[in-house]
């Protein structure tokens, strides 16, 4: 059976498909588009007789079906403008005729969305995947351009297209690498050029030694490449069967490869070679890894990444062990910099991993005391300092300094440049991470479905909860369940919490409280990182920054 969308091939699914895409693998173009808008909603109609609307929302856009309420800005594209949209040849003066790219509203406001699109499509036509969703746009209204050209597209081969920007683009590509060749560091062979660097648009006709700023690809190249560095490392010898087999079982169930990124973008970003990233990048998953099992059993987790935690399928002792051999694994990985890095270097991911590991052990004894000791903090305060702890520095901040590290920096001063806005993002991340096992798709978010109100984890929306429910009776009911251990809870109850979590809006409160924090915490990075020059490895540390505020919830 089918499961192509009623829409699509119509002028109101590009627009949703684009935006989408350009969410999950461009999210600071989309959050400076939202910025231009501030607020205006738009009501756009297409040649082809569909309709849309787009709201910006929290540095997102969000697309809605069909015509708008009260649009503030009107839109129409006839069948010259959907031609002219991507091509950006003409004049503005130009392109706005009465019945053909007609724009209806306020001055100030047509100015504001003009310069929204503006972002949207100079800073996204650069983007391979963007293309891709626009050819395939043109093969199904052929009407509007002509007849596809014979032999593929911009994603195969540079032939003409008709489009006179993708034909421009296509000319620029580079070189696919000699057979047997090495392919490029950084990204694929056949990367397009990139128009945008993360924060300035820049013409079609300057040459730039920039790469395509795809996020998802981006990040996919980077946990490849760390992977295959983590499975050099685990050594193929006996026990297999009860060590190093089972060493090798989470680092397997990969996730989005955000650590990695980080720590490879931010080397690039000092003005090292990414390779001079993987050694230690892979040594921070094998440390990752290595707390996940233990973290399982602390939680009695059933599931990890959708199969069966290490504890639930080979039993606890063996699971303790194999996670004490990644975190071996990982300083030996750590130290064998010494060899490429040098001495200097090798010592400062040394200090900088030690502070890491530190602050990870203070945050999660923070959060197990609270469970043993049966308390729930009054206030968020406490949440965000455990969260700092557990999750800023270990999911943001340290990867991000140990990749400058990697690069030769190893002041302090300019090191610390990172940590507030990270420590701001990585808590941001993690909120967005407790909503979505309480409202995400459990093959998507990769864990047990309400795995956090099973072990009683002390999440923004549990405590929000206990300390706003006017009940006193709810209240206390509230707090007996969630105080009982993991063994002596139940369906039933779980889904009583979740259901006054959503009665008494705490999914709400923790997704605009996520959404405050990110927002500090790009302000601090465009602010704080301004010594950092505008180059590939910061514009992808740009999108990872925004990347927090597009994560669908």
């Amino acid at each position: 059976m089918s499961t192509e969308r009623a829409d699509a091939g119509t002028g109101a699914a590009l627009l949703r498909d684009t935006v989408v895409a350009l969410s999950e693998r461009a999210p600071a173009v989309v959050a400076a588009a939202a910025e231009q808008l501030r607020g205006i909603r738009l009501g756009l109609s297409f040649n082809d007789g569909t309709a849309a609307s787009l709201t910006p929302r929290r540095g997102r856009l969000v697309v809605g079906a069909g015509r708008a309420d009260a649009a503030d800005v009107e839109v129409v594209f006839d069948d010259r403008a959907m031609n002219l949209l991507f091509d950006l040849q003409c004049r503005p003066v130009d392109q706005v005729l009465p019945g053909s790219l007609d724009v209806r509203g306020a001055p100030e406001q047509v100015l504001a969305v003009w310069r929204a699109f503006t972002l949207l499509s100079q800073r996204g036509s650069g983007l391979r995947f963007v293309q891709r969703l626009w050819e395939e746009y043109r093969r199904r209204s052929p009407g509007l351009w002509g007849a596809v050209p014979a032999g593929g597209g911009t994603a195969d081969v540079p032939e003409a297209t008709g489009w006179t920007a993708l034909d421009y683009l296509n000319r620029r590509r580079p070189a696919p690498a000699a057979p047997g060749g090495a392919a490029p560091d950084w990204s694929p062979a056949t990367a397009p050029r990139l128009l945008w660097d993360g924060r300035a648009a820049a013409p079609w006709w300057e040459e730039l030694p920039l790469t395509d700023a795809d996020l998802v690809e981006t990040m996919r190249v980077c946990r490849d490449r760390v992977a295959g560095e983590m499975r050099r490392l685990i050594p193929d010898r006996e026990p297999r069967r009860d060590l190093y087999d089972l060493m090798r079982a989470y680092p397997a169930r990969q996730g989005k490869g955000l650590r990695p990124t980080l720590t490879v973008a931010a080397c690039v970003a000092f003005g090292g070679r990414a390779q001079d990233a993987v050694r230690s990048a892979a040594a921070l998953e094998l440390f990752h890894n290595g707390f996940l099992v233990h973290d399982d059993i602390a939680d009695e987790s059933t599931h990890r990444r959708g199969l069966p935690t290490l504890q639930v399928a080979h039993g606890a002792g063996l699971a303790v062990n194999v996670g004490d051999g990644l975190n071996l694994l990982a300083v030996d990985a750590l130290l064998s910099n010494l060899t490429t890095l040098g001495l200097a270097r090798t010592l400062g991911l040394i200090r900088e991993t030690l502070h890491m590991c530190r602050e990870s052990v203070e945050g999660q004894a923070m959060e197990l005391g609270w469970i043993r000791h049966g308390e729930v903090p009054a206030d968020d305060t406490s949440y965000l300092t455990m969260s700092t702890k557990k999750t800023g520095w270990y999911t943001c901040i340290s990867p991000c300094r140990i990749g400058a590290v990697c690069a030769g920096v190893t002041d302090p001063a300019v090191l610390d440049r990172f940590d507030e806005a990270f420590r701001l993002i990585g808590i941001a991340f993690q909120i967005q991470d407790d909503v979505l096992n309480l409202v995400g798709d459990e093959v998507l978010y990769g864990k047990e479905a309400l795995g956090d109100l099973w072990e009683g984890k002390r999440t923004v929306m549990l405590i929000h909860l206990l300390r706003t429910v006017p009940d006193p009776e709810e209240r206390a009911l509230l707090r007996k369940i969630v105080l009982r251990p993991r063994h002596e809870q139940n369906d039933a109850d779980v889904r009583v919490v979740l259901r006054s979590m959503h009665r008494h809006g705490c999914v709400d409160y923790a997704v605009a409280l996520a959404d405050d924090l990110a927002a500090r915490g790009i302000a601090h990075f465009e602010r704080d990182l301004d010594v950092v020059p505008e180059n590939q490895g910061k514009a992808v540390l740009r999108q990872i920054a925004h990347y927090v505020t597009s994560r669908p919830l």
